[in-house]
């Protein structure tokens, strides 16, 4: 696999532990690292980036056609998505607008196949 799609794989993975970290703790008051439920979405969010076969054409998982979520998992990682979304750009500014930029470029090319 190209070093491309491995940074491109690990920038996602980065941004979603960043987005569940930051839920974590302002939604269940973690001080220290991850509660359990949010450590095992974190790790099952991790490996489902990991096994996921179409990094190549896309650049994040709301942008895949095929959703490889189990059905309560993909409901958690949209609350999680729903709540650190809007916070990421005071928490995480430069990771927050690059994937905006990545995801809007995406959809754009998406659009003109």
């Amino acid at each position: 696999m190209s070093s491309k799609i491995e940074k491109k794989r690990e920038r996602e993975k980065q941004m979603v532990s960043q987005m569940i970290a930051l839920y974590c703790k302002k939604q269940h008051h973690s001080r220290s690292g991850l509660c359990k439920e949010c450590a095992a979405l974190d790790a099952y969010a991790r490996m489902r980036s990991e096994k996921c076969p179409f990094m190549e054409t896309k650049t994040f998982c709301s942008n895949c056609k095929v959703h490889c979520y189990k059905p309560e998992m993909r409901e958690k990682i949209r609350e999680v998505m729903r709540f650190s979304g809007p916070r990421m750009l005071f928490h995480h500014p430069v990771a927050a607008i690059r994937h905006v930029a990545e995801t809007k470029k995406e959809k754009k090319k998406l659009n003109n196949l």
